[in-house]
């Protein structure tokens, strides 16, 4: 059982390097999925700067609502 198993996982990984080995990207296609890299990381830095910029927000807003019920809590 164990030869069996050890032929389909030898067999298996020759046909995954044969068909690798023969289906390299070209460097073009190298050059656009590095620009889509790029892409992705200019959209994560974006991303990441518009989160600080809400939290910043949103703990403005929980500040001010804090002291609103503050004074609310005072006039009564």
């Amino acid at each position: 059982m164990k030869r069996f198993v050890a032929a389909i996982l030898f067999a298996g990984t020759l046909a995954i390097i044969s068909s690798t080995s023969a289906q390299a990207p070209a460097q073009k296609d190298d050059q656009a999925l590095l620009a889509l890299v790029k892409e992705v990381q200019a959209q994560q830095l974006e991303i990441a700067a518009n989160q600080v910029k809400i939290e910043t927000k949103l703990a403005d807003v929980a500040e001010a609502i804090r002291i609103a019920r503050i004074y609310a809590g005072r006039g009564r």
